[in-house]
């Protein structure tokens, strides 16, 4: 038995890559070629083999490593004598006395260096594999590109892989397109690329011309002589890693990339070939993420700093129907969540007794239908409501982002909640205190239309001061409705309902409109919501103090 080092093989240019998994421990026996540790660079990860059957005494490096070519990664107990150790020792020997022979295949390529030459790129040794599918072409004739950029990325039974680029240069043409079925050894297309001198290889000038002699031979029995002892060393750069989130479909830079962003790749929406995560994809991952930390936007799993609902699998309780949300839908799923989150509510509650607003109302019909417009309690809450604001300012008001000033506004425009097929729309009409019955009358009824055809265009739901969210035609004795930030406050209506109330002397019907009145308690405290309310609540019982 004999002691042999393990040392990282020729990484095919790249230097320092990461050690991201150790595949055997002490003790393991091992086969030729079993993989020992993957790495990973910033093309692609690969495995380093063994470079002979036998056990490992040692590993000497650790997950998060830097290793570079050459490298002792541990060391393995085997039958096979050291002759493999001595074969690169014998090489160069016998390429020293190669170079007698050699002079004239340099001094061609010495007379052309200064002529662009055209080479034509073959698909390199796939690890074994044969026949793999190519699923995307990652470059265009005429582009530039630098040695080891992924030209295309085929696939395999057990892994995806890109074909780099063999030197720098320009493409000139891909002869293979998507679906198409490569092997090793298959011309790709042509790339134009500057002849190189003698100072191409860092190793010498005799490495150069035997290593490129074989690709650029046109006569396979050159090559295949050649091929035998660079076997064990196969272009393990190409192979991709999908041990780690292996139901993620993604190329190691992405992944390398995911790691030093702490992203979860299964969370990225992927949009290349074959569902594939592309850098794009996880930059606009990345960008969304912010996006929703600077806004604090939330949806409905949860929001930062509190803990995300449990996954449950309904379908174990009984048959279900799994639906995709609306656009409308989820965005006002994540706005309540927000407002919710981030707005301390207070909710005040009183009954106003709308009788003679409605007797006045009902009075009023036939002259409203004569002017075309239908008179419902809607436009006297408006008014009532733009009546509030005026005489209790400290509703009218929103906090600055800043948290350190408050902006008074000099308007009055008031949204509207308007339930749709769609999900729920604020539709927002403007200067209220400015307008008559009949106006708000046949302008809400307008915007309740095209909310409900979804015509509403953004303007017509943005700048409102303060919303009014009616259920009366619904039902229900009340609710707490949330305040549609940065609006601080917002009235929440009920079903009408006749009550018996105690004028002095006897009970006596009268129609009681149930009213919620929800603030924001940073802008707001409870004397203005408890003056706000009683405003509001005088006016809709006696309309004529409008005129006041």
């Amino acid at each position: 038995m004999a002691k042999q080092v393990i040392k990282v093989p020729d990484l095919g240019g790249a230097d320092q890559v990461d050690v991201i998994e150790i595949t055997v421990a002490v003790g393991d026996t091992v086969a030729q070629e079993d993989s020992l540790i993957v790495v990973e660079g910033d093309k692609a990860s690969m495995d380093v083999p063994a470079p002979v059957a036998g056990k490992i005494l040692s590993i000497s490096v650790k997950e998060g490593d830097k290793v570079s070519e050459g490298d002792v990664i541990g060391e393995i107990e085997t039958d096979v004598a050291e002759s493999p150790a001595e074969e690169p020792t014998e090489a160069p020997a016998q390429e020293e006395a190669a170079p007698a022979s050699k002079p004239k295949a340099e001094v061609p390529a010495a007379a052309t260096s200064a002529e662009p030459k055209e080479e034509t790129i073959q698909v390199p040794d796939l690890g074994g594999a044969d026949a793999v599918d190519v699923i995307e072409i990652s470059v265009q004739p005429g582009d530039t590109v630098e040695e080891g950029d992924s030209l295309i990325v085929v696939e395999g039974d057990k892994a995806s892989m890109d074909i780099p680029s063999p030197s720098a240069g320009t493409v000139v043409s891909i002869v293979v397109k998507e679906g198409d079925k490569v092997s090793t050894g298959d011309a790709l297309g042509v790339l134009k690329v500057a002849a190189k001198g003698d100072a191409a290889s860092p190793v010498g000038p005799e490495a150069a011309p035997q290593v490129e002699a074989p690709a650029k031979s046109t006569t396979q029995g050159e090559s295949e002589p050649v091929e035998p002892p660079a076997a064990p060393q196969k272009d393990y750069q190409l192979e991709r890693d999908l041990t780690v989130a292996a139901e993620v479909y993604a190329g190691p830079a992405v992944r390398k990339l995911a790691r030093e962003l702490g992203v979860t790749l299964n969370k990225v929406k992927p949009t290349g070939p074959r569902n594939r995560v592309s850098k794009d994809d996880l930059h606009n991952y990345i960008r969304e993420q912010v996006k929703k930390a600077e806004s604090g936007a939330v949806g409905v799993g949860g929001a930062i700093g509190i803990a995300k609902m449990p996954d449950i699998d309904f379908s174990q309780f009984g048959p279900v129907n799994v639906e995709p949300m609306s656009k409308i839908h989820k965005i006002t799923a994540a706005n309540m969540s927000r407002n919710w989150l981030n707005v301390p509510h207070v909710t005040q509650f009183d009954d106003a007794d709308i009788t003679e607003l409605e007797d006045f109302r009902k009075s009023m019909k036939a002259e409203a239908e004569k002017r075309g417009v239908k008179l419902t309690p809607v436009p006297f809450l408006l008014k009532a409501v733009a009546a509030a604001l005026r005489a209790e300012p400290s509703f009218n008001v929103s906090l600055h982002n800043d948290g350190e000033h408050i902006v008074r506004k000099d308007y009055v425009h008031v949204g509207m909640a308007v339930d749709t097929p769609k999900g729920l729309m604020v539709p927002v009409i403007r200067d209220v205190d400015k307008k008559g019955l009949y106006e708000l009358a046949a302008e809400a009824t307008e915007l309740a239309l095209k909310a409900r055809d979804g015509k509403l265009k953004p303007n017509e739901m943005q700048g409102a001061c303060f919303t009014i969210s009616s259920l009366g035609a619904i039902g229900g004795n009340g609710f707490t409705p949330i305040v549609n930030s940065p609006e601080v406050g917002i009235l929440g209506v009920s079903k009408l309902a006749v009550k018996p109330v105690w004028n002095g002397k006897d009970f006596e019907p009268r129609q009681m409109l149930p009213l919620a009145l929800s603030y924001d308690h940073r802008a707001v405290n409870g004397g203005d919501a408890g003056r706000f309310m009683t405003y509001l609540v005088s006016v809709l019982a006696d309309v004529r103090r409008l005129l006041l």
